[in-house]
């Protein structure tokens, strides 16, 4: 068993770096270097999942009232979701 992200050191890595152990990103927060976030305009949205579908890391879920809704612990900022969005319901925001 590797040891979790912040614990580990170079002298941890496989030679070549090689993946030992199957992980996925959802166990380490990698939202943290993104410049731009989804922000979503509820009153545009229509509920449609068209982001959901499109997202490359799998970050958006569905909320109770049916609304989707990006992980930002996991979001990267890519802007897909805006961009696949057919109201422009999402837009991007610089990060502060």
């Amino acid at each position: 068993m590797t040891k979790p992200g912040d614990k580990m050191t170079w002298k941890d890595v496989e030679i070549g770096s090689i993946v030992t152990e199957p992980g996925s990103a959802s166990q380490y927060q990698t939202g943290d270097w993104r410049s731009q976030r989804p922000s979503l305009n509820r009153k545009k949205c229509i509920r449609c999942g068209i982001c959901y579908i499109f997202c490359p890391e799998g970050c958006i879920t569905q909320n109770a009232e049916g609304y989707f809704e990006s992980n930002l612990f996991y979001c990267k900022g890519c802007g897909t979701c805006a961009c696949e969005c057919p109201t422009q319901a999402i837009t991007m925001e610089q990060e502060e």
